[in-house]
Formats: structure tokens, C-alpha cells, sequence
């Protein structure tokens, strides 16, 4: 049963930040930033030309900087009301933000081991682990419903989707852990059925 404080919306897109410098060189960014790339704005102009005319009336933004690029430049051309949204920041990397996994085997040997033995409850040295990144996937997807009159549109990032994409569908955590989530994708959520656009 959902709390009579909760609003989550019955159709929702769901895309994710263009590409970025990090995700080029392979860099854990979680909340930790770094800028878009040509292509990650070519890539927000061509997701924002799918998301025109679709009766979307709020952008629900991460507030870190490579999402709320992405969500600027599509509230721009379709001409929706702009809300961030704390709890749809990425998973938050702690000491391993700015790493690449090479250097996370150099700084914290067996890390990833550990990691691989339990994803899902696997905290990040400082940081969260899924399974708290998804109480917040929950309560940004009740924050986005009250924050829109209509149907909205999340940008967000591709560990945080996973767990919203999970909520939102009623998946365990292995199936929720196996999704992927390409930069030039829209998701399509309506009333737990997702399709691709």
C-alpha cells in the first residue's frame, strides 16, 4: 500500500545525463562532477527532440551539474517548468569518486571483491550503497509527483535510475542491478510498464 503521503506519477520518462569528460576516461564520478562532452550536449538536444509533444510539464533534475545541463537544455525546448530534486543525485561514491577502477584496485585492494559478493548492500568507503540510494530513488519519485501538475520527466544518472526504474516496476535487487541505461535513452514508465522511445 502506498503512503497517503506519497505521489508517485502513473507516467513519468525517465532519461539520463548526457555523456560526460568522466565517463570518457572511465572515471567514477557519483556526486562528484565533471562537465559534458560535444557529444553529451548533441546527445541532450536529440533527447529533448523525443521528449517534444509529449505532454510533459515538469523536469525533475539531479542537482549535479552534468544533469541539470541535460534537464536545462530539454525544459528549454519543450518548455517545461525546471525542479531539482536532491534525492535524484547519483549514488554517492564516497573516497572512490574521481577513481578509475584501476586506481580503486591500487588505493583499496579487495574492494572490489567485496563489491562483487554483494552489490546491492555494498557501501561505497564513505559513501552509500544501492540499497540506500533506493529509499531515496522512492522519495524523489513522490517529491517529482507533487512538484508536477502532469506527466514529468526525470534526468538523472544511470545507478540512480537503476533503482528508480526498480521501484518503479517492483523488481529484487539482481534484476534492478542488471539494468543498463545508454546516455541517448529515453525510458518510458506508465504505470509500472516501461518501454524504450
Amino acid at each position: 500500500m502506498i503512503p497517503q503521503d506519497r505521489r508517485v506519477p502513473e507516467l513519468l520518462f525517465l532519461v539520463r545525463h548526457g555523456q560526460t569528460v568522466w565517463n570518457r576516461e572511465h572515471r567514477l564520478q557519483g556526486q562528484l562532477d565533471s562537465p559534458l562532452t560535444d557529444e553529451g550536449i548533441r546527445q541532450a538536444k536529440n533527447l529533448a527532440e523525443r521528449l517534444t509533444g509529449r505532454g510533459i510539464t515538469t523536469v525533475c533534475s539531479s542537482p549535479l551539474g552534468r544533469a541539470l545541463r541535460t534537464a536545462v537544455i530539454i525544459a528549454d525546448r519543450i518548455g517545461a517548468d525546471l525542479v531539482e530534486v536532491a534525492d535524484l543525485a547519483d549514488v554517492h561514491h564516497g573516497m572512490m569518486a574521481g577513481l578509475t577502477w584501476d586506481e580503486v584496485d591500487e588505493r583499496y585492494p579487495g574492494a572490489r571483491s567485496d563489491r562483487a559478493e554483494n552489490r546491492y548492500g555494498w557501501a561505497f568507503p564513505g559513501g552509500e550503497s544501492y540499497a540506500q540510494a533506493r529509499a531515496r530513488a522512492r522519495r524523489s519519485l513522490s517529491a517529482c509527483g507533487w512538484a508536477s501538475e502532469g506527466t514529468p520527466v526525470l534526468v538523472t544518472h544511470e545507478m540512480l535510475g537503476r533503482m528508480l526504474r526498480a521501484d518503479l516496476r517492483g523488481l529484487d535487487p539482481s534484476s534492478a542491478l542488471s539494468l543498463r541505461h545508454p546516455h541517448d535513452v529515453v525510458f518510458e514508465i506508465d504505470r509500472g510498464e516501461e518501454r524504450m522511445l
